[in-house]
């Protein structure tokens, strides 16, 4: 008799590529090494971050407490390792490893990991960009950790080992939301990344209630201290004040400069866009100026840009069009008014104009009127009878106030303390800045709905901390494969198809991602094989690391 078959069906997905890319920057050797390895251990501190970031970038919103669930539906071992099991991954076991990482210190461990990938693949790391953003959570948050937490090796065999204070915890707590969700409590992620490839190479969790203002200059200042890159550093408006300025003397930076900064504001409204030189950049226009702003020597560039300058044209007359609604609504209910004396109104209407930002009131008329006596006082002199005052006026726009703000639309200033335009010129100063947005992707990655963010719901700061780098991990491996994937395919003059059905030699990593959603690992009579590889699935596999390929059983 034939013995029966036997059968067993696991997903693979994407997560074959995430598995691959995790293995290449040897990352799971690096956890490891730096939290140690008990050899009774079922799952390795590595392994469980590798199991925690497939769940991240599984794009499935998983709960830590349902992993071994969401694992169970996974080719488990095959990805992570032989011998574990979903029920490994529970969350107790996941926990203990967040503890860890955050008592190691979060930050430092990151970084080191993320310059070990930067120097493998090469990444170019000549300007870097800082900025931070919030994410709001629900619920209560207490520290969760005693305050003598662990044990550090003493610096010789000859000495005591050292009982060290656990890192102070951030403080979940309400602040100024991104998200426009004022009413929940919050903490803060400041990230700083690669301007080629948007790779994360910083990233650190703050209390919410934390002031960009206060800490980016600190940031970047012991972010140099600690790692020897001498690159320029690149952040928003919150950088520039004197005290950062001061603080910043040591780094090359690029900032814009707030229009709080009085001069600032005169520069743009004295700029006359004919002034202006056309820039390499299509759409942009500058003039360059010197500054002594805080006593730093730095030049500033005042840039305007045709498509900001029509949005802001745009923004600016929806704003005077609800500014004279509400001043309508001002001066109807001032004209209601009774004011005691000719005085009281005059002082009324001009205090109303003096407050409207893009009206005026013209033809101001205050009128005389009296208050007739009521009920048996009604027949008395007319010489008793009471006075009131009452206003009228047009509602007119300040033609010169809107012209001036006008002026300032789609302008606005560039800063840096390199002098010396061959070290950066006017044209990479405009380009550092649009780069920018590296971080801003980084955010919109780590709020994306579908991703762990979604399932914050640990109840105490430290692990927040620690899935926070989590979180920046899974943004790691995936700017890291995105940008190999798009090197290789204009090294080699190639292209996929898009969501459209178009070639490109850019794809998005997701895009990939959801091509691959469909494939099995198929264990049959514990021979294993895949599942639903087509050709152009196959194709796309080969602009991978053979470290990706062999998830898919084709090394």
């Amino acid at each position: 008799m034939n013995s029966p078959l036997s059968i067993e069906v696991k997903n693979l997905n994407h997560l074959g590529i995430v598995a691959g890319i995790i293995d290449e920057i040897g990352l799971v050797d690096q956890i490891n090494k730096i939290l140690g390895q008990h050899p009774q251990s079922k799952v390795s501190a590595g392994q469980a971050v590798k199991a925690m970031i497939l769940n991240g970038l599984g794009f499935v919103s998983g709960t830590l407490y349902m992993f071994p669930k969401y694992m169970d539906s996974y080719a488990c071992e095959h990805l992570i390792g032989e011998g574990v099991l979903p029920e490994h991954l529970n969350d107790d076991r996941l926990g203990r490893v967040l503890d860890q990482l955050y008592l190691k210190g979060l930050s430092g461990i990151f970084t080191l990991i993320a310059l070990a990938a930067v120097k493998k693949y090469g990444v170019d790391l000549s300007s870097l960009h800082l900025d931070s953003s919030s994410l709001h959570l629900h619920g209560e948050y207490k520290t969760g950790l005693p305050e003598v937490a662990f044990e550090r090796n003493a610096p010789t065999e000859n000495e005591d080992k050292l009982l060290e204070l656990a890192p102070q915890p951030i403080n979940i707590t309400y602040g100024y939301s991104r998200d426009h969700r004022p009413d929940l409590k919050q903490f803060i992620l400041e990230l700083i990344c690669s301007s080629d490839g948007d790779i994360p190479i910083f990233l650190k969790a703050a209390s919410g209630n934390q002031s960009d203002t206060k800490t980016f200059a600190k940031t970047l200042v012991n972010f140099r201290e600690n790692i020897d890159i001498d690159a320029l550093m690149v952040a928003d408006s919150a950088l520039y004040s004197a005290e950062n300025l001061n603080l910043m003397k040591s780094l090359k930076w690029l900032c814009r400069v707030p229009l709080t900064v009085g001069l600032a504001k005169q520069i743009l409204l004295g700029i006359d866009s004919k002034d202006l030189i056309q820039s390499e950049i299509t759409g942009y226009s500058y003039i360059v100026k010197s500054s002594n702003y805080a006593g730093i020597e730095q030049r500033w560039l005042i840039v305007e840009s045709q498509e900001r300058k029509k949005a802001d044209s745009k923004q600016l007359m929806r704003r005077v069009q609800q500014a004279q609604i509400n001043a309508h609504q001002k001066l109807t209910k001032l004209c209601n008014e009774e004011f005691a004396c000719h005085r009281d109104a005059k002082k009324a209407a001009l205090h109303l104009s003096e407050q409207l930002k893009y009206h005026c009131l013209a033809e101001i008329k205050i009128s005389k009127k009296q208050l007739k006596p009521q009920g048996k006082n009604k027949n008395n002199n007319q010489n008793d009878w009471k006075y009131y005052y009452q206003i009228s006026a047009q509602l007119e726009q300040d033609k010169a106030a809107i012209e001036l703000e006008n002026r300032a639309s789609g302008k606005f200033i560039l800063a840096t303390n390199i002098i010396d335009e061959s070290q950066l010129s006017h044209t990479d100063m405009i380009k550092e800045y649009k780069a920018q947005q590296s971080c801003e992707r980084g955010f919109a990655f780590l709020k994306d709905p579908l991703f762990l963010t979604d399932s914050i719901f640990i109840k105490s700061p430290e692990r927040i901390e620690a899935l926070s780098m989590i979180m920046g991990l899974c943004l790691l491996v995936y700017t890291l494969g995105q940008r190999q994937l798009r090197g290789i395919l204009l090294a080699q003059n190639q292209e996929i198809k898009n969501q459209l059905g178009k070639p490109t030699d850019r794809p998005t990593l997701r895009w990939i991602f959801q091509c691959f959603q469909g494939i099995h690992l198929l264990i049959v009579n514990s021979v294993s094989q895949i599942s639903n590889l087509s050709d152009e699935r196959l194709w796309i596999l080969q602009f991978f690391p053979s470290t990706c390929r062999r998830y898919y059983l084709l090394v």
